[in-house]
């Protein structure tokens, strides 16, 4: 990949700051993970941040996942030791799954305390995750009203704040954060995939052509079907079904304009649910 992607503008070095001081506050973190790129959107910095401390593992925009994938990445993290819950943060049902779950999560730092006659305490969680991992989505959805700014781009939270919600979680919000440098560009380009990081900062064809590369092998009957293209497409390089699909969109020779809509209808869900993170061999029997 010719170009380096990165991105840690300084608001967010302020955020890890104000996270690391916060910590002690918590009795669990809610680490929210894009179930897209399950691997690819936890930050490692956060990872050390949390330590041993509870968290409740939240696989976000499930409803543009991979099905089968979500189970194998849900099986893995729980065999790690998570507790995980699957996320379509449109789901009505949020506010009591999210605080179900942060209960299993917290179960025996909350034994402990009631055996000190320590009870009805409400679950203090801090909430963390990369940009656009919707954080913001979900905070709205537990408190019940719209307090946290949503877009669909990154960057749009940028500072911690404390919110209390009806089912006694009182949460720390945070903004989205990276990391200072990507040792695997592999995972900047997901990042940038699924609008973790500016649409300014990388090259959009660059970005289209491993979209093609992934989806050739991955699923490239979506590909076809989305831009009516012939079967046989994929027998040419990933080159020429850019700009095959340029032509077909009607663009002509504008083939940046064509890696744009590319990427839109990729994280639109027009080309179907997709992971770019594979668990390979998956057992169906048991997911």
């Amino acid at each position: 990949m010719a170009q380096i992607i990165q991105w840690f503008p300084g608001h967010m070095a302020k955020a890890f700051r104000l996270m690391r001081e916060n910590l002690k506050l918590v009795d669990v973190i809610f680490e929210l993970v894009d179930a897209r790129i399950p691997e690819s959107s936890r930050n490692p910095e956060v990872d050390k941040l949390i330590g041993s401390k509870p968290r409740l593992l939240i696989m976000t925009k499930a409803d543009l996942a991979d099905p089968d994938q979500i189970r194998a990445w849900k099986l893995r993290f729980e065999s790690e030791g998570h507790t995980v819950l699957v996320l379509d943060t449109r789901d009505p049902r949020t506010p009591q799954l999210v605080t179900k779950a942060a209960r299993r999560a917290v179960e025996s730092k909350k034994a402990a305390q009631l055996a000190r006659g320590i009870q009805d305490q409400p679950i203090r969680a801090m909430i963390t995750g990369i940009p656009n991992v919707g954080k913001s989505t979900l905070l709205n959805h537990l408190v019940m009203k719209n307090v946290a700014p949503t877009a669909d781009r990154p960057g749009v939270t940028k500072k911690i704040a404390w919110l209390k919600t009806p089912t006694k979680l009182e949460l720390l919000d945070s903004p989205g954060v990276l990391w200072p440098k990507f040792e695997d560009q592999l995972i900047g380009m997901k990042l940038a995939l699924t609008g973790a990081v500016k649409d300014t900062i990388f090259a959009k064809d660059d970005a289209a052509l491993y979209l093609i590369s992934f989806f050739r092998t991955y699923r490239p009957e979506a590909i076809i079907e989305r831009y009516h293209l012939d079967n046989n497409i994929f027998d040419q390089e990933n080159v020429q079904v850019l700009l095959d699909i340029t032509n077909k969109l009607g663009f002509k020779d504008n083939y940046e304009k064509a890696s744009e809509r590319l990427l839109n209808d990729l994280r639109k869900g027009k080309l179907g649910t997709f992971t770019l993170d594979l668990i390979e061999n998956i057992d169906d029997g048991n997911n």
